[in-house]
């Protein structure tokens, strides 16, 4: 009899350690879903707040790109950064703009015109100008074969496999490329700052005014890395506003061999990369505008 009270007592403080542990524990689970909740809404709100910065920073390099180039015949230079920052409810907001000219790049898609005559063998041909830029940024001019088989309507392979899973129409855009049987990572990551797949197709058209020097140099044979140097160091200081003004630079006051139609003062297309941070997210917006009416031809938010 004097033995029960004592068990019932040990038994009761079981109970209540027991009750007490799983008391703490769904208070600190419900602590704990309460804190990742409320970053998870901070960080979601912050994410929203940042992706429309980073997709203004886009309307902003539109409107500016197209005010500027309806008052003159020329674009310069090929590229242009503007760093923005403000502060908003204590919170640091940062904001980097790169508007490009994409017609300052190698058009991919002009190595098939519409009618698909590649003319492999005419030196003035886009597809000769491709080779030339392969071979001066020191990549495979095979590539030109594969990308050719990837645009064009045929299924006659040029190489074993190059049309595996071809596309047979133009590319629309640079990332593609990646899909392309045979053509690295490494060799798109090195191709990419040079090409586009904006702008007309018959022929191609680069705006020297932005071209960098494997650009100019694919151009003609002739046209050496010295003579592509010579372009670039001119219009520092003299933007080229005619393409006859091309005859002002040392070199090239002779025919060099460059195409017909291939040399252009003002480019088209301008590709933009908007991308705003605050309070440690980042959100990056990338688009391909049509100078022509700010028309948005591309849109990739990440």
């Amino acid at each position: 009899m004097t033995g029960r009270p004592k068990d019932d007592r040990g038994i009761a403080l079981v109970v209540t350690l027991l009750a007490v542990a799983l008391i703490t524990v769904l208070v600190v689970e419900f602590s704990y879903g309460v804190y990742v909740g409320t970053e998870s809404l901070s960080t979601w709100r912050d994410s929203q707040r940042v992706s429309r910065v980073a997709a203004s920073g886009v309307t902003i390099a539109a409107k500016m790109t197209i005010d500027t180039l309806k008052t003159q015949g020329y674009s310069y230079p090929g590229v242009v950064e503007i760093p923005l920052s403000a502060s908003f409810a204590g919170i640091e907001e940062t904001m980097l703009i790169r508007i490009e000219d994409e017609g300052s790049k190698f058009n991919l898609n002009a190595l098939v015109p519409p009618n698909e005559n590649i003319r492999e063998h005419d030196q003035q041909s886009p597809y000769r100008c491709f080779r030339r830029l392969l071979r001066v940024l020191g990549l495979d001019e095979k590539i030109a074969d594969r990308i050719v088989d990837w645009i064009d309507s045929d299924a006659e392979a040029r190489l074993t496999d190059s049309e595996r899973g071809a596309r047979n129409s133009a590319l629309v855009s640079v990332d593609e490329v990646l899909l392309i049987p045979g053509i690295s990572k490494s060799e798109h990551d090195a191709l990419r700052p040079f090409v586009t797949v904006y702008g007309k197709r018959e022929n191609i058209s680069v705006n020297i005014n932005g071209a960098l020097k494997p650009v100019l140099r694919c151009l003609s044979e002739q046209v050496s890395d010295e003579l592509a140097q010579r372009v670039i160091d001119f219009r520092k200081n003299n933007p080229f506003r005619e393409k006859s003004d091309l005859a002002k630079v040392a070199g090239f006051e002779r025919d060099v061999g460059i195409p017909s139609g291939a040399i252009a003062v003002k480019g088209e297309y301008v590709s933009v990369r908007s991308v705003a941070s605050a309070n440690g997210v980042k959100r990056i917006v990338e688009a391909v505008l049509r100078v022509d009416g700010g028309r948005v031809e591309y849109w990739k938010e990440y």
